[in-house]
């Protein structure tokens, strides 16, 4: 099953690009096909910090944050997500932008053509499925040579597999601290 988030601040481009991502056969994705789509690059990196995803696509102009910006920020909360930027403007120096600092898999053009959308999605996520192996690969030549531990090695993909779950927040005196605001629906006094 592949993951992706959908970002642009256009109700009706994103709801555009929802319904020819449904459309396209799942071979497309590699399976299933799990989708979400948010208006505000704010609250899709707040998704981010919870749930990992395989593809993301994004506007490039957006009111609260441009799109280079909002895919540098996702990269370093999942550096393993596959870029792709949708743009209405022809601009060389965002695409170089986008390029150098969010280092995107695709830049493609609104509006897009749909079958140009399917072979970008192909191709991002098969890219991103042949760097997760060879990573993989990796790391177990690395637990092999002593260089790699199991735990750490363990840590690595449940970091993957939830992001945000390895980093522990510490008081000076050592004791962990807790953001309330993340601990939904409980109450700080209860704790």
């Amino acid at each position: 099953m592949s993951r992706v988030i959908l970002v642009d601040d256009e109700p009706n481009i994103l709801s555009s690009l929802r319904r020819a991502l449904v459309a396209m056969p799942v071979e497309t994705f590699g399976g299933s096909l799990s989708l979400e789509t948010f208006t505000n690059p704010l609250m899709a990196l707040a998704r981010a910090r919870e749930q990992p995803f395989d593809l993301v696509i994004s506007d490039y102009r957006m009111p609260e944050m441009d799109g280079v910006s909002f895919l540098v920020q996702l990269r370093e909360l999942q550096p393993d997500i596959a870029r792709l930027i949708l743009s209405g403007y022809a601009d060389l120096g965002a695409l170089i932008e986008a390029i150098n600092r969010a280092q995107i898999h695709r830049f493609l053009a609104k509006p897009w053509d749909e079958a140009d959308l399917r072979l970008a999605i192909q191709q991002a996520l098969a890219h991103r499925a042949l760097l997760m192996e060879n990573a993989r690969l990796a790391d177990l030549v690395r637990v092999q040579q002593g260089k790699l531990t199991r735990t750490a090695l363990a840590l690595k993909r449940l970091e993957q597999e939830n992001p945000g779950i390895t980093r522990v927040k510490r008081a000076e005196d050592g004791g962990i601290e807790l953001d309330f605001e993340d601990l939904a629906g409980l109450d700080p006094e209860s704790l």
